[in-house]
């Protein structure tokens, strides 16, 4: 979770006659933690779906809603202007096609801005630009740019100053020589032409998403800015401008629009959303009994707009509130709202007992008796990625699941094995002596309609003398030990394991895995150094149905 560093004195002043004690005791009911507190300092943690928290603008924004200072929505004032004009050149289409930008003007500038705006810049890097590879922003002191600016591509012997420097180098010398250009340079490293903005001097303003141009720094002597972002995906651009834009107005920045135009990129808009609920939901979801009155000075100390029309409230939805998706996001707010401390929990009416699932008891036992064998238990995501799953492990993703609209680059596929992710586990932990002896019980899934989720448990065992008949005696004591079961071993073939020291598992005349001495391939695949033995059995109608 990112973390940022704030002064209680500096929300002090943002918030008018609130102490530091009322400021303190608030804070976790915006939804946030507090890390630790040092005198003034005060590091909290926030939501990655709250970038506008990033910065102590944004949490006063949020504190002014539940103090009641302020209330509703924030509502962008932006001055339409012809004055400061951005061309797209055809050319970026193939690499990264969407740009947009907004002028910030006559707005003061101390340390702690520039900080805590660079602070925000990367922390929207790292979220929803996931690492800058889906959008990019970059902050400049507009009174050192000549308009009309133009977006455009160019070859990687074009040269500038870059930030953080005094001196020219070119777009190859950044990507290979700079740290940033080390750390993002592969998101367009196979592309001969590069993209960048210049301005009506020739000039280079910015070479995205990798670094500024030194010439834009902004400084304490900046007053007017031009922020600019580029992206693969013109609404991700947009909400990540959004962000800025409402930070920048809250700091005193009057805003002006951009105008954009060429190969499909427009102007941008930042118009607030609207979506419909209705009390019912929201009173059920929370156990309360709230007047539509009520919710909607409950959404408005949420810092969002509402009125009701018929029998649904109308939620108006500021332009940076993109986490906000329908009327469970706004069940939220108005708990939020409304203030979490009100909500009184309540018994249930339920006069049953617990205890323990009986399904749970059994995989307890089996863990314990694998600890008892010497083997430690991890936990790995039921997400994974198509590499690890089956790419290093030598298997066609025949049917492979997928994830739509996964919100990670890594974690697409839901997993068929549990397997890949130990031998993973393993080749990030090559440096620790051996031997490495893990093992994991939890869900894979296969095709159906729905689909199907059952229970596995697999186990390596890792170092120089692992064999084959090492890990049958561990399967054979896990299962007679635990449960009373015999198992058969008949010789059998796997992508993933040695040709003739591999076999099918099972029980009863019923096949429930495979059991063998993983590949050299595949231990090379991973990078692991020593010899790597393991099994997969299925749980699911074995030991429980």
């Amino acid at each position: 979770m990112p973390v940022v560093e704030l002064s209680y004195t500096r929300l002090q002043k943002l918030l008018g006659k609130i102490s530091k004690k009322q400021i303190s005791d608030n804070l976790p009911f915006l939804g946030l933690d507090i890390e630790s507190e040092d005198n003034d300092k005060v590091r909290i943690e926030y939501s990655p779906n709250r970038p506008d928290y990033s910065t102590d603008l944004g949490i006063a924004l949020g504190l002014q809603g539940l103090f009641g200072i302020k209330v509703g929505a924030i509502k962008l004032n932006i001055k339409k202007s012809n004055d400061y004009v951005l061309s797209v050149k055809p050319s970026v289409s193939k690499i990264r096609p969407f740009v947009t930008g907004i002028i910030a003007k006559n707005g003061r500038i101390d340390d702690e801005m520039i900080k805590q705006l660079m602070t925000m810049q990367e922390d929207l890097h790292f979220g929803i630009g996931r690492k800058r590879k889906k959008s990019s922003i970059g902050i400049h002191d507009l009174d050192k740019i000549s308009f009309p600016l133009t977006y455009t591509t160019s070859n990687k012997d074009h040269k500038f100053i870059p930030l953080h420097s005094d001196k020219e180098l070119s777009i190859s010398q950044i990507l290979e020589t700079t740290d940033i250009g080390k750390e993002y340079g592969s998101i367009i490293k196979n592309s001969t032409q590069v993209p960048v903005i210049l301005d009506s001097k020739k000039q280079t303003v910015s070479f995205p998403p990798i670094i500024n141009a030194a010439i834009t720094t902004v400084t304490t002597k900046t007053r007017n800015l031009f922020v600019e972002v580029t992206g693969i995906n013109k609404n991700d651009a947009e909400d990540m401008l959004s962000i800025v834009a409402t930070i920048l107005q809250t700091a005193g920045f009057s805003l002006i629009s951009t105008k954009i135009s060429g190969a499909k990129n427009t102007s941008p808009k930042l118009e607030p959303r609207k979506i419909s609920v209705n009390s019912i939901l929201i009173n059920q979801m929370l156990g309360t009994n709230l007047t539509n009155s009520q919710i909607i000075a409950s959404l408005k100390k949420s810092r969002l707009d509402a009125i009701l029309k018929g029998k649904n409230i109308i939620c108006t939805i500021p332009p940076y509130r993109f986490d906000i998706f329908g009327p469970m996001d706004l069940v939220e707010e108005v708990a939020l709202g409304y203030g979490i401390q009100n909500l009184e929990p309540i018994l249930s009416p339920s006069q049953t007992l617990g205890q323990t699932n009986s399904i749970s008891v059994k995989l307890k036992s089996l863990s314990l008796i694998m600890i008892g064998l010497g083997y430690t238990e991890v936990l790995n995501s039921s997400l994974t990625s198509k590499k690890v799953l089956y790419e290093m492990t030598n298997r066609e993703p025949v049917n492979m699941i997928s994830v739509l609209d996964s919100k990670s680059q890594e974690h697409t596929i839901l997993r068929d094995s549990i397997i890949p992710e130990l031998l993973e586990n393993l080749s990030r932990n090559i440096h620790a002596s051996y031997p490495q002896k893990i093992f994991e019980t939890g869900s894979v899934f296969s095709r159906g309609n729905p689909i199907n989720e059952a229970t596995s448990f697999a186990v390596i065992s890792a170092h120089q003398d692992a064999s084959f008949t090492e890990i049958k005696s561990i399967l054979q004591s896990a299962l007679k030990t635990g449960f009373n079961l015999e198992i058969e071993t008949k010789t059998f073939t796997h992508p993933t394991f040695e040709e003739g020291r591999t076999a099918s598992i099972s029980v009863n005349g019923k096949t429930i895995g495979v059991i063998g001495e993983i590949n050299s391939k595949t231990i090379e695949n991973y990078k692991i150094r020593v010899p790597v033995v393991g099994f997969e059995i299925s749980l699911s109608g074995l030991i429980f149905d």
